[in-house]
């Protein structure tokens, strides 16, 4: 569950006696091995507040890979789980630029942190008067107050929302279960310039939405969907899979483009579309884009004579049906020590088969098991990186 902080712990942590105290507890090791010792230390140097400093502390570092300038930022557990990855809250306020924009669930600020010196005026509201402290304190460039996301208060804004879709550490897909509601979300904000973040799970064809429906996924994981309504999105678009990656490489692909693919026999290589992509329904446009087709038309992988730039793929060494005694024969006749094995369709296991195959040679495989048509196939290949 983590700390449970107050405006209290805030102002502390906020103080010079507050930083200089999380700066000592910075210094120690606090790993598994050392962690019951330096609590231990904390305990006899700050009493009673060791426990949100440790905190403090170590989830600023678990926050170092999603958020920029995390080392001086304060969270809590559930908010630093929900917060955007910088990477993708720059992306949407790079769509939202030069706009007066409302974020009306900031919580700790992460989305107010990537709009301050993009939009033109970011304002965050949050009910919890906690977290809304914190987000004062990690992204001073915004206004702040405390209202209710489902009581506008703003006019002639463009809102931001991100229900919270974590309740006890557990996620929900259950677009009424979201906190606040999305379909109440929606109602209230109806006819307003709007970006709701939401789970990639969620069924998206079951809202009716009008808009577009934007799938993000950053270094090979989907992290996020984000509704953005008419007003914010092109005509053509309904849907949109962005792929970004943290050396500011990445690519967008819409159902604007044509999804017009041939159906022939597996080419030279294999490639496993990006999270987002499947996500968004747009295997077939991204194929046409890249001149690349299907293996089977019920599934995502994709096939061609050439690799997409940039696009990670599987040479076709051998192919064969799939069995796992053929497959380790296979594997043996070409002195594989180690594989990798990417399933769709089929229904196995990788860890467990991965034993089984008793691999005892000194190459690097990857094999693709996948359904063709009624039969499961599988493809030995050479990886291209």
């Amino acid at each position: 569950m983590g700390y449970d902080f107050t405006l209290a712990d805030v102002e502390y942590l906020t103080s010079d006696d507050g930083r200089d105290a999380l700066a000592r507890v910075a210094g120690r090791e606090l790993t598994t091995r050392t962690r019951l010792a330096d609590i231990g230390w904390a305990r006899t140097h700050f009493g009673d507040r060791a426990a949100m400093l440790v905190e403090t502390v170590m989830l600023r570092r678990r926050a170092e890979a999603k958020i920029g300038g995390a080392s001086a930022w304060i969270f809590t557990d559930d908010a630093l789980q929900q917060s955007t990855p910088t990477q993708v809250a720059a992306h949407r306020a790079h769509r939202l630029r030069g706009r007066v924009v409302h974020d009306v669930t900031c919580s700790i600020g992460a989305e107010l942190a990537a709009l301050v010196g993009v939009a033109d005026t970011v304002i965050g509201s949050d009910l919890d008067e906690v977290r809304l402290a914190m987000a004062g304190h990690n992204v001073p460039g915004a206004h702040l107050l405390r209202a209710d996301a489902l009581r506008p208060v703003t006019r002639g804004t463009t809102v931001i929302a991100d229900p919270a879709r974590r309740a006890g550490g557990r996620r929900t897909h259950d677009p009424a279960a979201l906190q606040p509601p999305l379909p109440d979300l929606l109602d209230v904000y109806e006819g307003r310039d709007l970006a709701v973040k939401c789970a990639p799970g969620l069924d998206f064809d079951s809202l009716d939405w009008a808009g577009e429906v934007e799938i993000v996924s950053l270094d090979g994981g989907v992290r996020e969907a984000c509704l953005y309504s008419p007003g914010l999105s092109s005509p053509d678009v309904r849907r949109r899979a962005t792929v970004l990656r943290s050396d500011g490489t990445g690519f967008e692909v819409t159902d604007a483009v044509d999804d017009d693919i041939p159906e022939r026999e597996p080419g030279e290589w294999i490639v496993d579309p990006d999270g987002a992509i499947v996500r968004a329904g747009l295997v077939r446009h991204y194929a046409a884009e890249h001149g690349l087709w299907q293996l089977d038309p019920r599934i995502a992988y994709l096939t061609g004579d050439r690799l997409p730039e940039g696009v990670r793929g599987f040479r076709i060494v051998e192919r064969l049906k799939y069995s796992e005694k053929a497959l380790r024969q296979a594997l043996a006749r070409r002195d594989c020590g180690a594989v990798e094995i990417l399933v769709r369709g089929v229904d196995i296991d990788p860890a467990v088969v991965r034993p089984r195959l008793k691999l005892r040679g000194s190459a690097s495989l990857s094999v693709v098991v996948t359904r063709i048509g009624r039969t499961a196939e599988a493809f030995v290949c050479t990886p291209s990186h």
